[in-house]
């Protein structure tokens, strides 16, 4: 089934592309530019295109981007530490960023004769972002149905909705993704911060998984005290 991967260039969307390429599947990858701070991200998606021969178009979001404020990864506001289940992170949401990407990614689908979007959301996601919930995804497949019914029939791959970033990992080692050419710091340093909540949660789904973390973190054992921390708060 040829299909397009939303590719961001972190390590959940450029797993699912290497594990779509594994099966003969991967037709492009298509990422969005829309002003986030940690754009770094977007050498890796273009990296990962040019590692497994397929197309890669990054489409500017940037105008729009810079109406959906309130955002630690847009305005010029401090990215939290700690870990992604603290309520200090709902400030990394972008409104409606994945609604809106997705539609793009399913008009650039039917426009290149695709049959199916893909997109690494995955179970660590639900409790910060919204548009990452598996009601979100199942009721915008059908709408998408509803959009292009008669024009082009492209289904929603979420393989990762159920999963956990652990189990992304083990996938991603399946088919021998390079985990370190792969970007997820928040912050959009020159390493990895490994105190933000994407980098304590990259950190910890690598010791979930039992796998060597090849991340370059600049506070590499940060990651242990986060989770004490939220942990401590979901037991009161």
């Amino acid at each position: 089934m040829k299909t397009l991967v939303i590719c961001s260039g972190g390590l959940d969307s450029v797993s699912l592309a290497h594990v779509l390429a594994a099966k003969g599947d991967l037709s492009r990858l298509v990422s969005f530019d829309y002003g986030q701070r940690h754009a770094k991200e977007l050498d890796y998606a273009a990296r990962a295109a040019q590692r497994l021969n397929v197309s890669h178009q990054i489409i500017d979001m940037r105008p729009i981007g810079a109406a959906l404020t309130g955002s630690a990864l847009t305005d010029d506001i401090d990215v939290p530490d700690g870990h992604y289940a603290e309520e200090t992170m709902k400030i990394t949401v972008v409104p409606n960023r994945n609604a809106i990407m997705l539609t793009i990614a399913f008009g650039v689908a039917a426009a290149q004769g695709d049959e199916a979007v893909a997109t690494a959301v995955h179970g660590g996601d639900h409790f910060i972002y919204p548009d990452c919930r598996p009601a979100f995804t199942e009721s915008f497949e059908t709408m998408q149905r509803a959009a292009l019914d008669g024009y082009a029939d492209i289904r929603l791959s979420t393989p990762f909705v159920h999963k956990t970033k652990a189990d992304i990992v083990t996938a991603g080692t399946a088919v021998d993704t390079p985990f370190a050419d792969t970007w997820s710091c928040y912050k959009g340093g020159t390493r990895h911060c490994g105190r933000c909540g994407t980098c304590v949660e990259r950190r910890e789904a690598f010791h979930l998984a039992g796998i060597p973390d090849p991340t370059d973190y600049e506070d590499p054992g940060f990651w242990k005290a986060a989770i004490a921390q939220a942990s401590r708060k979901n037991d009161r």
